[in-house]
């Protein structure tokens, strides 16, 4: 004779509580922006393989400097033909992709001076990229969904303040997404005051060009351990790898030893997010992605 099942609040309580022992699967993260070979934008978001792709860099701004974009060999933003990109942008935003604008980068000429210079940027990104206006969008007048912190520069004064500031302006409307990229070593000497605001969304941490954090012969795991449990953010932590041997001066982690070795011990962390690539030039040529996308 069949049993019937009747529902109550006990089950409900049971179901969520085994649903909450199931480890989510991860996204990625990419940055593009930075080799003219590697395809348009609308191709790495077509390709299905990533959840959010930086744009990459603007990497001139602050101390009274006027700001610039570098898209390498896609456009020239002087010559204003860099809003090709406006058709791009929209086609990311229709598959779910979130296109952030990256600050910074390895390279460029960058800082901020004062809290009035970080409130000038951040209006300068609010009316030229974001959710205001300006008659020199140097992307057009697609909205992107928010801006990324790969600072390297070793000096963090402001970006704590230009970060609360940025924030301020989802109360506009459309929510300005923050993430941050710090080095793997904490605290990061860049982002490490901006960290402690608690106001960024996603952290993708770089494994990469430290090889006291890096797998196999670092730390990895403590080094991941520590970040996860040491910021705040409102949604996850990202393991930054290098998509091959060319992406970075060292750190690279194989598909089959990021699978097997490295994934199971980050992703027992319970703010894991997935994984960022850089970049997606070299993602192409090695397929690093298509690779791990299932295992993330």
């Amino acid at each position: 004779m069949a049993c019937k099942l009747t529902w109550s609040p006990l089950l409900t309580i049971l179901l969520l509580a085994g649903m909450a022992g199931i480890s989510r699967a991860g996204n990625i993260a990419v940055y593009w922006g930075q080799n003219g070979n590697e395809g348009t934008l609308a191709d790495a978001c077509n390709s299905g393989l990533y959840a959010y792709v930086m744009v990459s860099f603007l990497s001139t701004f602050g101390n009274g400097q006027a700001p610039a974009i570098n898209l390498a060999g896609h456009c020239d933003p002087p010559s204003g033909n860099c809003n090709v990109f406006i058709s791009n942008i929209t086609t990311c935003q229709s598959k779910g992709v979130k296109v952030l604008l990256s600050l910074g980068g390895a390279g460029g000429s960058y800082g901020l001076s004062s809290i009035e210079d970080a409130q000038s940027v951040a209006a300068y990104l609010w009316d030229n990229f974001l959710g205001g206006s300006s008659p020199s969008r140097p992307l057009g007048d697609a909205v992107l969904d928010g801006v990324d912190f790969d600072i390297e520069t070793g000096n963090p004064a402001h970006f704590d303040e230009l970060a609360t500031f940025l924030s301020l302006y989802s109360v506009l409307g459309k929510k300005v997404y923050l993430t941050a990229a710090p080095q793997c070593p904490y605290p990061d000497a860049s982002l490490g005051p901006a960290l402690r605001t608690g106001l960024f969304d996603e952290v993708w941490v770089q494994f990469y060009n430290n090889p006291q954090c890096e797998y196999p012969g670092g730390d990895l795991q403590g080094a991941w351990n520590t970040w996860t449990s040491s910021v705040h953010v409102s949604g996850g932590f990202y393991l930054g790898v290098p998509a091959s041997t060319a992406a970075a001066g060292s750190g690279y982690i194989s598909p089959a030893d990021l699978t097997s070795a490295v994934l199971p011990g980050v992703k027992a962390a319970s703010n894991y997010g997935g994984i960022m690539v850089w970049n997606r030039y070299n993602d192409v040529q090695n397929s690093y992605s298509s690779q791990v996308k299932d295992s993330v």
